[in-house]
């Protein structure tokens, strides 16, 4: 299972990212994790990580992780450089199979550090997304003045609506360690916005999509690019796994687990289809990144999808089987006890 991990975009990422065995020795790092503890690459492969994390119980999570087959957060966690230095990181366990786990570590800066910067390639990215993004905005905006059909002109609002909200996150990933734009969002005019997107993609299946809202749903505050941006992520893939249909549904629910902690109250949005399912092979470590079902897939947009979630003190779950598949973004309303 190490080998997904290996390619150049995992070797180029900012997470800290390592594959570890059964007893708890590095498989396979990247160069993030090695920056972060002062060591060559090929200088920890073979040696047992724990011996560098100062939490007692770090082998007891691992079994865990394991034992439960699903992804087990530790905050606050103390890693000692092999300089002997320290560094405060939160951890995240992804059972990979065979035993394996991936292991994220996301260090915490502290007070008064500057930001962890956005790797080149990403920069580099989101640099030359911006003027194909401001022609597409343009275009669209001529197309808009010039037709006469409300359905055409509707199509290019939405064109010039996906190119703004894009230019906005390329200038959030070139200005990274600004803080987020919180403010209330109704959740279901995210999903509906997703929803949309969607339905006027071409596609060879027509697509079915199904509401089923709680209307009481309380309003709730975050960043709306970001968490538009996961919703998207979510009923695309939906989309692409060859659904025929796709239920948009919301609740409220009460005592969630969420991460190491319990939400008295969780905006629960589910987006269920009735594609294939998650293949066997992938569901231990769908959420880890670089793993993708599809040919030519990044392997990227569901763990930037988790990550989203986590940023707002969520969690995103699923559930899967031929037929249907149940992909749920929990939200507290409040902070988990």
């Amino acid at each position: 299972m190490a080998a997904p991990l290996s390619s150049d975009l995992a070797e180029r990422l900012t997470t800290g990212l390592a594959v570890l065995d059964t007893e708890l020795r590095v498989v396979w790092l990247n160069g993030a994790l090695a920056d972060l503890l002062a060591v060559g690459v090929r200088g920890l492969r073979g040696q047992v990580l724990s011996g560098l994390i100062s939490e007692p119980g770090f082998a007891a999570h691992a079994a865990r992780a394991r034992s439960e087959g699903r992804e087990l957060r530790l905050r606050g966690i103390t890693l000692t450089t092999l300089q002997g230095g320290e560094q405060d990181a939160d951890l995240a366990l992804q059972p990979l199979g065979d035993g394996q786990l991936l292991l994220e570590v996301h260090p915490l800066a502290a007070a008064g550090d500057a930001p962890t910067p956005l790797s080149a390639t990403l920069r580099g990215f989101a640099h030359e997304m911006k003027n194909p993004l401001a022609g597409l905005r343009g275009a669209a905006q001529l197309l808009q003045r010039r037709v006469e059909e409300d359905e055409l002109r509707d199509l290019a609002a939405m064109v010039i609506a996906e190119a703004d909200r894009l230019t906005t996150l390329a200038n959030r990933l070139l200005h990274q360690g600004e803080r987020p734009h919180l403010a209330p969002v109704n959740v279901h005019e995210l999903v509906e916005r997703a929803a949309q997107v969607v339905a006027r993609e071409p596609r060879e299946v027509p697509l079915k999509l199904l509401r089923d809202y709680d209307p009481s749903l309380p309003s709730f505050t975050g960043d709306a690019d970001r968490l538009q941006q996961l919703l998207l992520n979510l009923v695309r893939n939906a989309a692409e796994a060859g659904a025929a249909q796709i239920v948009l549904r919301s609740r409220v629910d009460h005592g969630v687990r969420v991460g190491n902690g319990v939400a008295r109250a969780a905006i629960r949005i589910d987006i269920a289809d009735n594609g294939a399912g998650v293949p066997d092979a992938l569901r231990g470590s769908l959420f880890a990144p670089l793993v993708s079902g599809r040919a030519g897939g990044t392997g990227l947009g569901l763990a930037l999808a988790q990550e989203i979630a986590r940023d707002h003190g969520g969690e995103l779950r699923y559930t899967s089987h031929p037929g249907e598949t149940v992909f749920s973004l929990y939200l507290p309303l409040g902070e988990p006890v």
